[in-house]
């Protein structure tokens, strides 16, 4: 009888007319895999194989517009989901209803938050780096039906640590391979890689809430490796190493297969020559692992980004890890090809120049690393591609190199030309004729939570839109105390005087935009959503906190706020 290794998954729920969704499974041996819902709704998929590995990708079609009904997953005709004796409500898909003239449209919700280190604590009754929020939110929704359930959840980066390995995993690679051989205590290969999904993904909190909330994902640099492509000479370092081809065939390996796949819609699944290829054969290990070595060696050769529109929300999910160039006179965030798309994308249905389309109210750009940053992070972050483009002779050069690995300074304002391209953009969207109300740039990284509004005054384009950055992380990780420290500088005015002289000593022409937090930052493990109705976005910002007297944990409003664009 096979069984199943992980999931149900459930990926994406057509929004465009609320009758399919997608379910991604995991099996323990070639099967039928099938969801079978109660009002009649169903579907079935094969499994295929990757590294000895078995998959399916379930699309459940005869759903009912504007409701919600509980699902099975059953393979080769024997149910397998839910587990005997699960402690949480059913799993169940909801789809949207149809929008009709002159009615009140329902509010989109969407979760977000990064960096989720799913090691389980050593000492179940206490987690060292305090509750986990996902796990948090699957309680409180399994506890409350009533509660106001997302109808995404953005996954902004690091859903695994392939560099900051578990006690359990450590000692699983102790028995397969010697610790003192490079790569040591991380991950080396695919095979590894399925230990860190399963240890993340098989959490029964975790399990649960994938299972009932669609998702949507992207990768960052711990899912490869910290700060991954951060230059030309770290890649080179890095390529000079016995084991880094092999663990970044891999990591994209399985980041296709585990997170990639479910983003895509059934209609981009049918178009892609590698799903075909990998889907339709005995087994599709080779035909992967080439196309992951292509897409490691030339960042133009596919595509990681992707959109997904919730009726009048569109969500851009930005690749900033693989399509990044990194010669270092010519360093982008994005590759032109890839900022062009990103481009169409945003302003299809605005009336910007020839873009068409349907118009939509709400703008969300995904983009693991935040586009607006503490002003003391940003200028030195300036200053440090300045300086090492040769600004200030070779010598500094070498220094800014050094710093740059050391100290992490690959964001967005490491990139200078593309902060601007990204700035512009994001400017011309909002105003354009047919202006969302509101843009919101999603992302985390940085293990604090803050909200930041852009200063258009000296911009020669000046957006109607409201625009926010939103940055919430972690999901579960900690934060050392300088680190902490460290932000609050960065945000401070002494900060702000300190960045400048960076600035100064590295040549950098003053920015055009400047910005100001207006909330934050936060510290702990914490999930913002956003709550789009209308022309009106309201956020919420909850933590995961400890229940009294050792009760379960729960999460706690830090922040509740709304604005209205025109």
């Amino acid at each position: 009888m096979a069984g199943l290794r992980l999931g149900p998954l459930l990926r994406q729920v057509d929004w465009e007319t609320g009758t399919s969704a997608t379910v991604w499974v995991e099996t323990d041996r070639p099967c039928e895999a099938e969801v079978r819902c109660a009002d009649g709704a169903g579907g079935t998929a094969a499994t295929w194989q990757v590294a000895g590995h078995h998959y399916a990708m379930v699309r459940v079609t005869g759903l009912r517009p504007g409701g919600e009904t509980a699902y099975r997953v059953l393979l080769d005709g024997e149910q397998v989901w839910p587990l005997p004796g699960a402690d949480f409500p059913d799993s169940t898909i909801r789809t949207p209803a149809p929008a009709t003239a002159g009615s009140d449209q329902a509010p989109v919700r969407v979760a977000f938050g990064s960096c989720r280190w799913a090691a389980p604590p050593s000492d179940a009754s206490h987690d060292p780096i305090g509750p986990d929020a996902l796990d948090t939110l699957a309680a409180t929704l399994a506890r409350t039906p009533d509660a106001p359930r997302p109808d995404v959840l953005v996954l902004l980066g690091d859903q695994v640590y392939a560099d900051e390995t578990s006690e359990g995993i450590r000692g699983r690679i102790a028995g397969r391979r010697e610790l003192s051989e490079p790569p040591g205590e991380q991950v080396a290969d695919y095979e590894e890689y399925t230990w860190l999904y399963y240890e993340s993904w098989l959490d029964p909190e975790v399990r649960w809430l994938l299972s009932t909330v669609p998702s949507c994902m992207i990768f960052d640099d711990h899912d490869v490796i910290d700060d991954w492509n951060t230059s030309e000479a770290w890649l080179s370092r890095m390529r000079a190493t016995p084991w880094w081809q092999e663990r970044i065939v891999s990591g994209l390996m399985s980041y296709w297969v585990y997170q990639h796949l479910g983003n895509l819609s059934p209609a981009e699944l049918a178009a892609d020559p590698l799903y075909a290829t990998v889907s339709g054969t005995a087994d599709g290990t080779e035909a992967l692992r080439e196309f992951a070595s292509h897409a490691d060696a030339d960042p133009v050769y596919t595509r990681w980004s992707y959109r997904r529109d919730f009726g009048p929300v569109r969500l851009l999910m930005v690749d900033t890890r693989g399509a990044r160039v990194l010669s270092e006179h010519e360093r982008a965030m994005l590759h032109d090809e890839e900022l062009v798309w990103v481009r169409e994308q945003a302003l299809e249905g605005t009336g910007a120049g020839s873009a068409t389309g349907q118009a939509y109210d709400h703008l969300l750009i995904g983009s693991s690393l935040p586009w607006l940053l503490p002003h003391f992070v940003h200028d030195v972050e300036s200053w440090n591609a300045s300086v090492c483009a040769g600004r200030r002779g070779a010598r500094w050069a070498r220094i800014g190199e050094d710093l740059r690995q050391r100290g992490d300074l690959e964001h967005w304002g490491a990139f200078p030309e593309s902060f601007d391209a990204l700035t512009g953009l994001i400017a011309q969207v909002g105003a354009a004729p047919s202006a969302p109300a509101t843009i919101s740039v999603l992302s985390g990284d940085v293990h604090h939570a803050y909200i930041a509004e852009p200063d258009w005054s000296r911009w020669p384009e000046r957006p109607r839109s409201q625009v926010r950055q939103l940055t919430c992380s972690p999901v579960h990780n900690s934060i050392h105390a300088s680190i902490r420290a460290g932000f609050r500088f960065g945000w401070s005015g002494a900060g702000r005087a300190v960045g400048r002289l960076f600035a100064r000593h590295g040549r950098v022409p003053r920015s055009r935009l400047s910005w100001r937090k207006t909330g934050g930052p936060w510290f702990g493990n914490q999930l913002m959503t956003l709550t789009l109705r209308g022309r009106t976005a309201g956020l919420r910002m909850d933590q995961a906190r400890g229940g009294p007297s050792g009760g379960p944990a729960r999460l706690t409003s830090a922040l509740e706020t709304e604005w209205t664009g025109p």
